[in-house]
């Protein structure tokens, strides 16, 4: 979400950098500000916006942003994994300058955007950096916020727990970095326009971790009947694993970062390469922040033959190639 006033000391501007931000005396690097392995266990939802009309660029001239996006989401995969602790960590050292905690870990569909007016950051933590910088840590988890008002942090030092709270529909953090009162974007700080990358903030660890990927896989498996997103998000499809007796054999796919006009492909192969099924979605009507999809076959034996199970997934854009996953597993 674009946070806007969202906690003391930070605001939103319109334009996406200032001349203070492209000609900042002070180097300022930041970190990871999130203990987990992008790609893998954390994902980059949705980046800053660049358009300053209605439209959508993010700094690659993708469309993995909306309208007045601020800031950069930093997803976990699942409420599942959200349970079990991920850490919000300090990317630069400073003072903590504003704290809030107390906010309930809901989904703001649930609730309605009322209900958090004022509170759109949820749980949120505001750190004042040398040179005028300061980034601003939002949606953590109610209880976990472990730094005060006025307190000394370093590089590193973990803030709380990524959340769902505040105006927020998946567990995320919403990471944002102003400079001298103005929103400005890590990836590209001091870009004339988006696709011009200038001065990104990360350091080099980061940038690694960080690279740019749209569209991306969050979530797949294979599971013994069909299933929803919320099977996947609260950890049920884990022990949903097929066996030989199971009436269904299916696998699943959830990705980001999808344009309009993406093609998908999915097919579900058995044994020695056997196509079981395949299906091929029409194009996309509109750009999508994300993408559930499963293929499956039932049961016409009285059991599954043995062996390995392979699924094929990929998505086709402008005619080439913009993503390709397999994944498998063993049926003994």
């Amino acid at each position: 979400m674009a946070i806007r006033m969202a906690l003391p000391l930070i605001v939103a501007a319109a334009a996406a950098t200032s001349s203070a931000a492209q000609q900042h005396e002070q180097p300022f690097s930041l970190a990871l500000p999130l203990d987990c392995k992008f790609g893998e266990t954390c994902f980059i939802q949705q980046y800053f916006d660049h358009d300053p009309s209605t439209g959508v660029k993010d700094y690659r001239c993708g469309t993995m942003s909306y309208d007045g996006h601020n800031g950069v989401d930093l997803r976990v995969p699942t409420m599942a994994a959200q349970q079990k602790g991920v850490s919000v960590l300090a990317a630069a050292s400073g003072i903590v300058k504003a704290v809030r905690e107390g906010v309930a870990d809901v989904n703001v569909r649930a609730v309605g955007l009322e209900s958090v007016a004022g509170r759109e950051c949820g749980n949120g933590v505001l750190i004042e950096h040398e040179g005028g910088w300061e980034t601003l840590y939002c949606h953590m988890a109610r209880g976990s916020v472990d730094v005060q008002l006025g307190e000394h942090v370093d590089t590193g030092t973990k803030l709380g727990l990524v959340g769902l709270s505040g105006q927020t529909e998946f567990p995320h953090l919403h990471f944002s970095v102003g400079h001298n009162g103005i929103m400005v974007d890590p990836f590209a700080v001091g870009a004339k326009d988006a696709c011009e990358v200038s001065h990104p903030l990360w350091s080099a660890t980061a940038k690694i971790a960080l690279a740019y990927h749209s569209p991306s896989v969050i979530n797949f498996g294979f599971a013994d009947e069909p299933l929803s997103v919320s099977d996947v998000e609260m950890g049920r499809a884990d022990a949903m694993l097929p066996t030989a007796d199971s009436p269904v054999l299916v696998a699943f796919i959830r990705a980001i970062g999808l344009k309009a006009a993406d093609v998908q492909s999915f097919t579900l192969k058995g044994p020695g390469g056997e196509v079981l099924t395949h299906n091929e979605a029409a194009p996309l009507d509109s750009n999508m922040a994300e993408r559930f999809m499963f293929v499956g076959k039932r049961k016409t034996a009285a059991e599954w033959p043995r062996g390995t199970y392979e699924a094929e997934f990929a998505i086709r854009r402008g005619g080439a190639t913009a993503l390709s996953r397999r994944f498998s597993f063993e049926l003994r």
